[in-house]
């Protein structure tokens, strides 16, 4: 048996093949199935299953694509309501991979759906588990996301099962047994997760906060406690991989084939170059959304998914880079043109960091960190914490009879704020502080 461990650093996700006698099972594969193509053109074997272990929210599933193109059965708890063909896979239904087992547990907590995958090895032996968002390393699934998006939940609830579901299921799992969860640490669907990638039930058990001895009131207070935000697209998400999306490469070609195009007036834009480029001429009302780790969570959480955009970057390479990480969280629907020329002679101003140091009094600084950074401290007394997230809903919250500087924690999220704020408020300098806020922050 082999089992692959295949990892998108961007959306910190986590997707495995199990492969044993020429047959490949596949758990929570991402938008793209290309590198599950080439792993069973690698090992001369055929993709037979691919299972889900929930609706996820924070990524767009490849599971319909591959049912189609390889004719895997998809296996996916009855809870989920999954509307595209699929055979559940709930307790006690156990699926043969040659002369090994995938057994389903139900698990839900996170969501209502969730289920873990355990691995029965040759000998009869619980040697692996798959805990999709169940349990990650070093932290548990957040039960706070389905209250408002795909299977209506409540928060409390849900917190309540996840309690059960540790503690009655896979607590007392072998202890040497291999977990495997979907998310790595930078994940939204938890809180506190480890950079390592996999672990043990004894270690979890051992060291992870959320299985420690506690009674079931104080874990759901500790779960509903300081949870990350949730971004715009996540709704969209869950209802997407209900029903399943269309093909990945034909819809990112769509995109880039014939869109190209002049700019028109009203259109949100996304400027995808580097900040140095960005400010030096852009478009007016552009959004300096830089290609980086966490892209498409940004484009995600800015960005709605009714909401139509304009796509700019430096080259054609980068377009189609960046069109595939919109396609990753099912937004390649939202782009309606794209281009490679800024289209626009706005610039933006520099900033002279010395003045802030001396007279932080002279300016409305926004700080656009999320709230739980910003409970480490703040670099400025008198900043106006808005998160990025929420800054073009709350844009009329900031005063406007001073310059405004934008700062976050390194200086990718106050390119895009200041961006906002540029195309939003005119009648004032609005200035980035980049990188410059690192030693403040570390030093306030």
């Amino acid at each position: 048996m082999l089992i692959h461990q295949f990892y998108d650093k961007g959306l910190a996700h986590a997707s495995y093949a199990v492969l044993r006698g020429g047959q490949i099972a596949l758990i929570d594969p991402g938008r793209n199935p290309q590198p599950y193509y080439d792993f069973a053109t690698l090992h001369e074997a055929k993709i037979v299953a691919v299972i889900e272990t929930h609706l996820h929210a924070d990524f767009a599933s490849s599971h319909l694509e591959i049912h189609n193109t390889c004719g895997a059965t998809v296996y996916i708890s009855k809870h989920a309501e999954a509307e595209y063909p699929h055979q559940t896979f709930d307790d006690g239904d156990t699926l043969p991979l040659d002369d090994i087992k995938l057994k389903a547990i139900n698990t839900p907590g996170h969501s209502p759906d969730s289920i873990c995958v355990l691995v029965e090895d040759e000998n009869g032996c619980d040697v692996a588990i798959f805990t999709g968002d169940t349990l990650f390393v070093g932290d548990v699934g957040r039960p706070d996301l389905r209250e408002t998006t795909g299977i209506s939940a409540k928060k409390e609830e849900l917190a309540r099962h996840l309690y059960h579901s540790t503690r009655d299921k896979l607590m007392k799992l072998p202890k040497e047994v291999v977990v495997y969860p979907a998310h790595g640490p930078g994940s939204l669907c938890g809180k506190n997760i480890s950079a390592d990638l996999q672990s043990t039930i004894e270690r979890e058990i051992r060291d992870n906060y959320a299985l420690q001895l506690m009674d079931e009131l104080k874990f759901v207070n500790l779960m509903l406690s300081e949870q990350p935000f949730m971004p715009k697209y996540f709704g969209f998400d869950v209802a997407a991989n209900k029903t399943g999306l269309p093909a990945f490469e034909p819809s990112v070609e769509a995109v880039i084939e014939g869109r190209e195009a002049s700019l028109q007036e009203n259109t949100l834009i996304i400027d995808t170059r580097p900040k140095g480029n960005f400010v030096q001429g852009h478009a007016k009302g552009a959004i300096n959304l830089q290609d980086g780790d966490k892209f498409e969570t940004w484009l995600g959480s800015i960005v709605a998914p009714d909401e139509a955009f304009m796509l700019i970057a430096a080259t054609a390479n980068d377009l189609q880079s960046m069109a595939e990480k919109a396609a990753k969280i099912g937004y390649e629907k939202n782009i309606a043109s794209v281009s490679t020329s800024p289209q626009g002679e706005e610039k933006s101003p520099a900033f002279a960091a010395d003045d802030i140091n001396d007279n932080p009094g002279k300016y409305t600084i926004i700080d656009v960190r999320n709230a739980g950074e910003v409970k480490s401290g703040k670099a400025f007394s008198n900043a106006i914490n808005i998160p990025l997230p929420e800054l073009r809903e709350r844009i009329s919250e900031i005063p406007t009879d001073k310059p405004i500087v934008v700062h976050c924690a390194a200086g990718y999220r106050s390119a895009a704020a200041s961006s906002i704020i540029q195309a939003l408020i005119s009648n004032v300098p609005v200035y980035d502080m980049g990188e410059r806020i690192q030693q403040m922050l570390v030093h306030g």
